[in-house]
């Protein structure tokens, strides 16, 4: 299986100019320099750099200047500490992951697929001549059923981008946001610099133990790991009804732990062998909630699968988003988990 060269080993930098107030206070003191250095300190290779259009872009669609200044910074310090840099369009102008629902008039307005169009333009101009520079195109499509309408968007994105940065590595991510199991959907690569990208939260119940967000997930419900698949899908019929039992629903019941993400994997390992096309998870991680030994036991297993299959990727997250490697609920296993990124 081909490697996504350079992008093995990485960080999110989400919160810094994504989901987050996008204002010169904030982002002033969010990330650093500095930051940048104890990246390259965990023994990475690169920070996954998620953007939101409204840093870039006014509501007309004009460029603002002041915004790239910071995705500047990022291009230099990386270069400076040796980090790769995938720059992650998190939202454009009419779709945003986290309301999807109301953001289906994106893959049938052609005004609104421009301006996706134009704002890779103006990304692949200014940072498509940096060898040390990769593209993921949009964060998370959610719905299932546009995918073939989302292949037809990313192919005339990839031809947009190709003209500024003929050698850059593009990423693309399935459907249901970004899921493993949405791989087989993606259009066949056009050229050999294309990575086909995946998220990976499973079991989700663990992962996202506690999450205020989820609607019907207690804010105070705690799972460990491992379990196995079955316990699972029975804690999620049982007190969650049912709201991820769909990623279990097909293991057999008694994998547990390294055994269940294998599982899982195994038809992206397929997808990527016979299409000649790199694998690439950019978000993994476990919320706060969860116990630093279980984190760090997560994390072992996910690094023994992304090892054995040549798997780049990029844990969620750096600092905080509740989900932060570095934040102080981790900070007695730090220097365990570093050697599981």
């Amino acid at each position: 299986m081909r490697v996504f060269e350079g992008f093995v080993k990485g960080v999110n930098i989400g919160g810094w100019l994504s989901q987050c107030p996008l204002t010169k206070e904030h982002m002033d003191s969010f990330i650093h320099e500095e930051d940048f250095a104890a990246m390259k300190a965990l023994g990475l290779d690169h920070v996954r750099l998620p953007i939101d259009y409204p840093l870039i872009e006014n509501e007309a669609g004009e460029p603002l200047e002041e915004g790239y200044e910071y995705i500047d910074n990022a291009v230099f310090w990386g270069k400076k500490y040796g980090l790769n840099v995938l720059i992650d369009l998190h939202k454009t102008a009419g779709y945003n992951f986290g309301d999807y629902i109301n953001c289906s008039g994106f893959f049938v307005d052609e005004s609104l697929q421009e301006r996706f169009l134009s704002l890779w333009d103006r990304i692949s101009a200014r940072y498509g001549k940096y060898d040390h520079i990769a593209f993921d195109l949009l964060n998370e499509i959610v719905d299932e059923n546009v995918a073939d309408k989302w292949n037809d968007i990313a192919l005339r994105a990839v031809e947009r981008i190709r003209k500024n940065a003929p050698r850059n590595w593009i990423l693309i991510g399935g459907t249901r946001y970004n899921h493993i199991y949405s791989l087989s959907e993606l259009l066949t690569p056009p050229d050999d610099r294309i990575v086909y990208s995946f998220h990976y939260y499973e079991p989700h119940i663990f992962t996202h133990q506690g999450a205020m967000w989820e609607k019907s997930m207690p804010n105070d419900f705690r799972i460990p790991y491992p379990l196995t698949a079955g316990e699972y899908l029975e804690v999620s019929d049982t007190q969650l009804d049912g709201a991820y039992s769909w990623f279990f629903m097909n293991l057999p019941k008694d994998l547990t732990g390294l055994e269940v993400i294998e599982n899982m994997f195994k038809d992206a390992v397929r997808i990527s062998e016979e299409r000649d096309v790199p694998l690439y998870c950019g978000e993994y991680g476990v919320i706060c909630n969860a116990s630093p030994e279980d984190t760090v036991n997560w994390y072992k297993d996910m690094n023994t699968v992304f090892t054995k299959y040549g798997i780049g990727r990029a844990a969620w997250n750096y600092k905080r988003m509740v989900f932060g490697i570095t934040d102080d609920h981790l900070k007695g296993v730090i220097d365990e988990l570093k050697n599981y990124l």
